[in-house]
């Protein structure tokens, strides 16, 4: 069997040294029930705590809908990179900041339109330039006239 080329990258941040490896396919396409696959991928992750020295080495698979032709692996890659970019700029944001993890909001149309008011409150500081949203929510709730401000009322 032929196996598909390495895309590698590596990154030094946050206290530690990763190397990401990634391999992508479209040879398993005809075996997989998968709707609209177009690739499957390997991605493994080894990476080195710079303060301690202490390796770990992380492999996971996924399935994407782009084909070889409209994704390689080194734009897989980057797709899988930016998805945490979201995680962390969204939702990370909601749950520490807003406690979602803890609504009691659970039944109808209220937990979307809850999630909805809160991504308003976020994208709406965010467009203020602020950097740190805990204490600009902090700041507004103190001094609600800075909401109708947000507002440009």
């Amino acid at each position: 069997m032929i196996f598909p080329p390495v895309h590698e990258t590596l990154d030094k941040g946050h206290g530690r040294v990763e190397i990401r490896r990634i391999q992508t396919s479209s040879e398993l396409n005809d075996y997989l029930d998968f709707p609209h696959v177009g690739q499957v991928f390997r991605l493994t992750r080894d990476f080195t705590e710079v303060k301690t020295g202490e390796n770990f080495k992380e492999t996971v698979y996924g399935v994407t809908s782009l084909g070889i032709d409209r994704a390689g692996a080194e734009r897989v890659l980057s797709y899988n990179r930016a998805h945490w970019s979201i995680e962390n700029r969204s939702h990370y944001v909601r749950d520490w900041t807003f406690d979602e993890d803890r609504s009691q909001v659970r039944t109808g149309k209220g937990p979307q339109m809850m999630a909805c008011l809160r991504n308003l409150v976020v994208g709406l500081l965010r467009l203020a330039g602020e950097k740190n949203i805990a204490r600009a929510v902090r700041e507004v709730a103190a001094r609600p006239h800075l909401a109708l401000q947000l507002l440009g009322l």
